[in-house]
């Protein structure tokens, strides 16, 4: 296979093909709507926009496939890159490519659009025309923050992706979505601005008297070279300053406690697809952030003793918190919103502890609450079509009457608790392994979010599946369809091989996660999870 990509020269043009499919099929559904005019009734009817999205993202899932056949495991480099000039006067370039870590990334977002997009295919019904073309530039968005290589270049990406959100949630949301879009809005864009003024000083920093230089590497190499800034009449080194800039934005974005209150709000509120999107991808960007450039940036700020024990605190915190919160929600969805939030602290857990296995257990986290969360709200978002609730108090021994569903909603229940078998066991093990060996009292107390997952998840499907039918509307629910259930099956497909055979995307990892432990240590791993010799 890896000869075929290299006759066509799949490297050199794959990471730029991936940003264009998504907004030239955007661009054909704008047209589309432009040709049928301001007609809200012909909107409606119209299935094109889905229909263009749908081969659009199946199209970006196709081309992105390659990208696991052609890439070199053995090295850390970075692969399939692309350097174009774009703004030479400001030191900017069109700077792509991919490691280990991004990788993954790319290919857990080209997976879930398409089923994003089968996921909502019934239940948008207005501006169809808007929405689709939404979500194709959202996807340009975040693809092109996990591939970039140019600072400047990776803001964009950043913010791009937050414009399209914010309408998709605002326009097709639910009642309390105007409130849930500028919370989210607001929240973002505080953590972004500080991070753009940390960018554009390190860019000047970067280039001297030649001009600003923005490239990854060059800010790299400088960022954390020492220097010092007079904060409040206090002298405080950039480095920690620059440091703090860029994980507030991160953090945010997580969201870490106690940045996390915009989140619950925004997937109640969102729709499916909406939901799936960010919970599955977007909420990855933070934890990417972190280990991109907060991380190897700054390494000496990363690693004091206060910081590092206020993100390794913070992020226990955020497992525990997350879980205890979620065991009394009454709303299914926002059960799951916060147990995000406690999944999201392991990952913060095992990335500040910064060993080889967390490293790699913190990103595998990341892959399999994307997986085991895009199915848990693709799932609410089906019955919610059927019953028009989210309450669990309104159902009650519905797995009679939809018994498709409900050993479905079992399965990827299980699999987001961390059964063995299932992936999501393999990233919470790691994250734990690692974690041991640099804060075991820290650890110790992350390992009670996994009982409390367990407590939390079990009761609700109790509760929704079980016990007595004891309400009339309940008794006619219809169960999957087939769309619904050729949905769910790629889902179900990654969940077992990520649980029983993770070896070949651990083996992807691993190189990366070793070279961030040295660029941040100092020290190279003496151990690692996936050998060589592993497909």
């Amino acid at each position: 296979m890896r000869e075929l990509l290299d006759s066509i020269g799949y490297d050199s043009w794959v990471l730029l093909a991936l940003l264009v499919i998504p907004a030239l099929a955007a661009l054909g559904i704008w047209v589309h709507g432009a040709m049928l005019g301001d007609n809200e009734a012909r909107d409606r009817a119209s299935g094109t926009p889905r229909q263009i999205a749908l081969w659009a993202f199946i199209i970006e899932f196709v081309v992105s496939l390659g990208l696991w056949w052609s890439y070199d495991p053995s090295t850390a480099a970075m692969q399939a890159t692309l350097d174009l000039s774009w703004i030479p006067s400001w030191g900017v370039r069109f700077a792509l490519g991919i490691d280990g870590i991004s990788l993954m990334m790319v290919l857990l977002t080209t997976f879930l659009m398409p089923l994003a997009v089968l996921g909502s295919w019934t239940s948008i019904r207005l501006k169809r025309h808007s929405y689709y073309a939404l979500l194709l530039l959202l996807t340009t968005g975040m693809l092109g923050v996990f591939v970039a290589r140019d600072l400047f270049l990776f803001y964009v990406m950043w913010e791009m992706m937050l414009v399209p959100m914010y309408f998709i949630i605002g326009i097709w949301g639910g009642e309390r979505r105007i409130y849930a879009t500028m919370k989210f809005f607001i929240y973002t864009m505080v953590g972004s601005m500080l991070m753009l003024v940390a960018i554009v000083y390190l860019g000047i920093k970067a280039g001297g008297a030649a001009g600003p230089d923005f490239a990854y590497e060059s800010v790299r190499r400088m960022a954390g070279s020492g220097g010092a800034m007079t904060l409040f009449g206090a002298v405080v080194p950039a480095s920690l300053l620059m440091f703090l800039a860029f994980s507030l934005a991160f953090a945010i974005k997580v969201p870490m406690f106690p940045f996390h209150t915009w989140l619950p709000d925004a997937h109640v509120e969102a729709p499916t697809a909406g939901s799936v999107i960010l919970a599955g991808i977007m909420l990855k960007m933070g934890t990417y952030g972190f280990l991109r450039f907060a991380l190897p940036f700054f390494p000496d700020a990363a690693m004091h003793p206060a910081v590092r024990t206020t993100f390794l605190a913070l992020g226990t915190i955020g497992v525990l918190y997350g879980a205890l919160v979620a065991m009394v929600q009454p709303d299914f969805k926002k059960l799951v919103a916060y147990s995000s939030v406690s999944h999201l602290g392991f990952v913060m857990l095992g990335i500040f502890a910064l060993t080889t296995q967390s490293i790699q257990g913190a990103l595998m986290i990341m892959i399999n609450h994307g997986i085991s969360t895009g199915a848990l709200f693709l799932l609410i978002g089906m019955i919610y079509e059927r019953r028009h609730t989210r309450e669990i108090a309104a159902y009650g021994g519905i797995a009679r009457v939809v018994p498709l569903f409900a050993a479905l909603l079992t399965f990827v229940s299980l699999s987001s608790i961390g059964l063995p078998g299932t992936n999501g066991f393999v990233g919470e093990f790691l994250v734990l392994l690692g974690s041991f060996q640099t804060t075991p009292y820290l650890a110790t107390l992350a390992t009670l979010g996994v009982i409390f997952a367990a407590a939390y998840l079990l009761w609700a499907i109790q509760r929704i599946l079980f016990n007595r039918l004891h309400r009339v509307e309940n008794e006619h629910i219809p169960d999957l369809n087939a769309r619904e259930l050729a949905l769910m099956v790629p889902l179900v497909a990654v969940i077992l091989w990520l649980g029983i055979y993770p070896a070949p995307v651990l083996r992807r990892m691993e190189a990366s996660a070793e070279q961030l432990v040295t660029q941040v240590s100092g020290v190279a791993p003496a151990t690692s999870v996936a050998r060589a010799g592993n497909p």
